[in-house]
């Protein structure tokens, strides 16, 4: 990025600065989320303790937002210039925690807020900081957008941990479906011609989608779990349950694939007797359209802080997740980079990882984290160069 482009370097030291000295509270955040996961929609002391935070800071925050009660906004700056959104995440997986390190990303959000309040003097523009629950399930940056929260912003800017330092997280499309089987009831061993197996239905279903995923794209996932299988072995299952997730890289290829696992689930119904309940999510999550202008400025201050990046042609094929994030990069120019918070060998969702969110190297990641995600707010705000070149990425990107 030209020199002309960026912030001035007397704002992104005042930044260092800044969050150099504020480091043992900025960090007191992060462990505290960490100490006490709350899934998802249930987020509450992790809400609290973020809007105190900027509460403290003399920002006017409102919560509960959008709809949902775990969720947070507050904006400040000046009206002339864009307005950078700021999101943090704060859920956690069951039994496993922050094994995905969203006590990371909402240390960095929340405190690049802090960072950027505590300038001296107007901003050329303004910055928004939106607290986004439930984004493991449940899609909760989509729900607040389609309540308006969103509105009116010009580029959002999050951080994800990871294993390593990359660009943009690699993010393909999802819908999740449960599935509840019901038959009858009867003694599995005196009368098992009376009885109608749920958990058969089920199974048959399980299946067939094992079948099908020989005969779907590489790049394609379908994966899920039985959640309730029956109550006793002498009693044929009146009712059986799932879980499965579905994902494509693109949402025409999701609602390809959705209809095919779809007749897995129908036909296990049919060979068995049983009926089926299904419901399919109420949000898809997107594939991430990452902008470009952005990432690369958020890479440069990064960098400058001495992290080495991977290239993206580095990465092994397919290692993507979901987020809804992807929505968000559908509707406004978007970055959700990664800063590495564990040892390379070490990948998200696994207990290994949350001791290292917890640890130096998430600490670490979550320092760098404010800072670079400030950096780039300034970079933004004070180019008119990079605001009209994320403006023409983002719309001439092709929507696959």
């Amino acid at each position: 990025m030209a020199d002309d482009e960026r912030a001035p370097e007397a704002l992104k030291q005042e930044v260092d600065d800044w969050v150099d000295s504020q480091r043992d509270a900025l960090l007191e955040i992060s462990h505290r989320i960490h100490a006490h996961p709350e899934l998802a929609f249930e987020e509450h002391a992790a809400c609290s303790l973020l809007v105190d935070a900027l509460r403290r800071a003399g920002l006017d925050v409102e919560t509960p937002i959008g709809g949902l009660d775990t969720a947070f906004a507050t904006e400040f700056g000046t009206g002339d210039g864009p307005t950078v959104a700021l999101l943090a995440e704060y859920d956690a997986l069951p039994e496993i925690g922050h094994a995905c390190g969203h006590n990371l990303i909402a240390t960095a959000a929340v405190g690049a807020g802090l960072a950027l309040a505590a300038l001296d003097g107007d901003l050329p523009g303004r910055i928004r900081v939106l607290g986004t629950p439930a984004e493991e399930v449940g899609g909760g940056k989509e729900l607040m957008m389609r309540e308006g929260v969103f509105d009116g912003i010009d580029c959002a800017l999050m951080i994800h941990p990871a294993g390593f330092n990359l660009g943009a997280m690699p993010c393909i499309c999802k819908s999740d479906v449960e599935v509840a089987y019901r038959g009858r009831a009867s003694h599995a061993s005196a009368a098992p011609e009376r009885g109608v197996n749920a958990l058969d239905a089920l199974v048959m279903a399980y299946q067939s989608i094992a079948a099908l995923r020989q005969h779907i794209r590489g790049d394609e996932r379908i994966h899920g779990i039985i959640t309730d299988g029956g109550q006793a072995p002498n009693i044929v299952p009146e009712y059986a349950a799932a879980t499965f997730y579905v994902r494509s890289p693109f949402q025409k290829g999701l609602e390809k694939l959705r209809t095919r696992v779809q007749a897995c689930l129908e036909a296990g119904a049919t060979a068995a007797g049983a009926t089926l309940e299904y419901n399919w999510s109420e949000v898809d999550y997107l594939d991430l359209r990452s902008n470009q202008p952005l990432e690369e400025a958020f890479v440069e201050n990064a960098q400058r802080l001495g992290r080495d990046f991977i290239p993206k042609s580095k990465m092994a094929p397919m290692m993507a997740g979901s987020t809804d994030m992807g929505n968000v990069s559908h509707k406004f120019p978007a970055i959700h980079p990664m800063l590495a918070a564990a040892p390379l060998n070490v990948s998200i969702h696994n207990r290994a990882f949350a001791d290292h969110a917890g640890g130096e190297l998430g600490d670490a990641a979550a320092l760098d984290g404010v800072k670079t995600l400030a950096m780039t707010a300034l970079d933004f705000l004070y180019s008119p160069s990079l605001q009209e070149r994320t403006k023409n990425v983002f719309e001439t990107s092709e929507v696959r």
